[in-house]
């Protein structure tokens, strides 16, 4: 049973990556709201435009960066040796937000590269000192994104909001499990992720 468990942990935290919170966000949208009567290649070309520069490119740089410094993966997730790869994400992300920008693409769709930003700029000053979690801090933000949405879009988030609730939990606890993360680490990533997740869509 205790091996199953672990292997559950495994998964979840495979699954749920932290990078993945803004091309989550977006399939979302398109498949929850009214945006999904948007037109098949416009949704498509934002996909992937989501997932090159939010996903793709900063993992690619990653890797290479880790090649060159002789590191392993489980050795780049030393807390001194995280700042980089944060920089990487970050300008993807900022590049990715710019884009969009230009594109005109709605506020609350521009929402979730802001957001996403915004965790990812308070976790590297708090990494700076302390290792957070940015598992919890991506399921957090979706926790925040939804209740923003609700506000933005007036509708009532009870149900999909018990949902994320659950899968904030399942993930902080894989990071336990994994011994990855302390229960401070956990709590804190999620709170950063709720508090970013909504501010960003709002803000926007």
């Amino acid at each position: 049973m205790w091996r199953g468990i672990m292997i559950l942990a495994r998964v979840l935290s495979a699954v749920f990556r932290p990078y993945y919170f803004p091309l989550v966000g977006f399939v979302a949208l398109f498949t929850f709201t009214y945006l999904r009567l948007l037109p098949p290649a416009y949704k498509v070309t934002v996909l992937l435009l989501v997932y090159a520069l939010t996903i793709l490119l900063p993992r690619l740089c990653t890797f290479v960066y880790r090649r060159l410094r002789g590191w392993t993966a489980l050795q780049l997730r030393k807390r001194e040796r995280r700042s980089v790869p944060y920089v990487f994400f970050i300008l993807s992300y900022a590049l990715c937000l710019h884009l969009m920008l230009r594109l005109h693409l709605p506020h609350y769709m521009c929402g979730i590269l802001l957001a996403s930003l915004m965790i990812q700029l308070v976790s590297i000053v708090v990494n700076v000192w302390w290792k957070i979690s940015l598992h919890a801090a991506g399921a957090g933000g979706l926790a925040g994104a939804l209740v923003a949405y609700s506000v933005l879009f007036a509708f009532n988030p009870v149900g999909w909001l018990c949902g994320v609730i659950l899968l904030c939990g399942a993930v902080g606890s894989a990071r336990m499990l994994l011994r990855q993360h302390s229960l401070g680490q956990v709590v804190a990533g999620t709170l950063v992720g709720v508090v970013c997740g909504a501010g960003g869509i709002l803000l926007a």
